[in-house]
């Protein structure tokens, strides 16, 4: 049935018989409540019989048929390392998984502050938010500004000076717009002093203010800003005792993704370790537990994007018989310098795995052979991370990083996981 054309021909066809009814109502001193006064505690007696009559006359006929259900809204996220262009171009990245994708990484100058664009990186960036913006469907391109690599000192020197700042900040924007970016992204691989922190918050405030002034005078749309932080608000494990500027970021950023991952690694050899584990019973070292201190902060769930990895981290172990999480290692296993992406486990569990394990108390993964061990997130981690995020009120997910999964499982498990109804 056409809805609207049912709608209009009960209006046209009873609106003499409406109009009667309503002037009976009128004569029988039966009183309508005033429309401007719809906050006023009126009698349900007084308005009952009026508006049921109305409502009776107009409304159309309730459907028959289900609802379709609408999946919940949120951030499906992925960087995308630049520096694998060849091997994985923006082309291969499938946006029917990935709501926001962001381009690791630019730098800035470590004199100027100024973005530096490299001839490649003009091409690349041309074509990756050009390719994400044409997909079916179009995905949201950020420029990710900083990584592990970069100097956290210059980022450092930037923030603690107006001038820099202003630099930086007007750089930054300059070349989102020249590249068509939906947003910025700082990846700040830390901040490392209290003072550093203090200096991030004037950032943020600048920066929004800089944002909403150009989005004034081009008429553009805002740009977003995101920030990529520690998986938890504070720097607990540090000798420097610091937290970031929950207020700031509440007030000032779109939202920030916590990189809970690389809870262990090549620095601690000694023992095997689930390096993204979502609960640990023996610390304070896990994704639950960041994930909580930055909400138990402030910061509004809905802002929080929690990070999930697409690689393991893999130790040798002491020996092949005492091989679960914690057990004795001797150094790192295979992959580069103790990491294996995961399109590799998948592999390495096909060709050599002994035994490929689910754990539920750490809600992790891990696979061995003879004494290699890997530590990692498969197909059940990731469902019930997603679920834990969900039930936490996220925005979302995000993960690092695009291209390391095979055939986008993982990013299908995710996003199946983030569009499947409570």
């Amino acid at each position: 049935m056409d809805f609207a054309n049912f709608e209009v021909g009960i209006i046209s066809n009873k609106l003499f018989i409406l109009t009667t009814l309503l002037k009976f109502v009128s004569h029988s001193k039966l009183q309508l409540c005033d429309l401007e006064d719809r906050d006023k505690p009126y009698s349900p007696a007084k308005v009952n019989f009026t508006f049921t009559i109305a409502y009776t006359m107009l409304k159309p006929p309730e459907s028959t048929s289900p609802s379709p259900s609408t999946p919940p809204r949120g951030i499906k996220g992925g960087y995308w390392p630049s520096w694998r262009a060849e091997k994985f171009p923006p082309s291969a990245i499938s946006t029917s998984y990935f709501t926001h994708l962001f381009y690791a990484f630019v730098v800035p100058d470590a004199n100027s502050y100024q973005l530096l664009i490299t001839q490649t990186e003009d091409k690349l960036m041309k074509s990756f938010t050009a390719t994400l913006h044409a997909k079916t469907p179009r995905a949201k391109a950020f420029v990710s500004i900083g990584g592990g690599t970069a100097s956290p000192h210059t980022l450092s020197n930037m923030a603690s000076n107006p001038d820099s700042r202003a630099a930086f900040i007007n750089s930054s924007v300059s070349v989102a717009r020249r590249y068509g970016f939906d947003g910025l992204d700082l990846d700040w691989e830390f901040p490392h002093t209290p003072q550093d922190m203090s200096n991030l918050s004037l950032l943020f405030k600048e920066w929004r203010e800089a944002i909403e002034n150009e989005s004034s005078i081009s008429g553009k749309p805002q740009l977003f800003l995101s920030a990529a932080v520690y998986f938890a608000s504070n720097f607990f494990l540090s000798n420097i005792p610091r937290a970031y500027p929950v207020e700031a970021i509440s007030k000032y950023v779109d939202f920030v993704s916590p990189m809970c991952y690389d809870y262990h690694g090549s620095w601690d050899t000694s023992v095997t370790g689930e390096h993204a584990l979502l609960y640990d019973k023996a610390s304070n070292i896990s994704t639950g537990y960041g994930i909580s201190s930055w909400i138990k902060a402030g910061i509004p769930p809905k802002k929080l994007v929690m990070g999930l990895p697409l690689y393991g981290r893999t130790w040798q172990l002491k020996s092949p018989s005492e091989n679960g999480i914690g057990a004795p290692a001797v150094g790192t296993g295979p992959g580069n310098n103790g990491v294996m992406k995961y399109i590799d486990i998948v592999d390495f569990n096909e060709t050599k795995a002994e035994g490929v394990v689910f754990d539920e108390q750490t809600v992790s993964m891990y696979s061995y052979a003879g004494t290699d061990w890997i530590g990692y997130d498969g197909p059940a981690s990731i469902e019930k991370k997603v679920e834990f995020a969900k039930a936490q009120g996220l925005g979302g997910y995000f993960f690092w990083a695009v291209g390391y999964d095979k055939d986008f499982t993982l990013s299908k498990t995710a996003s199946d996981a983030w569009d499947e109804e409570i």
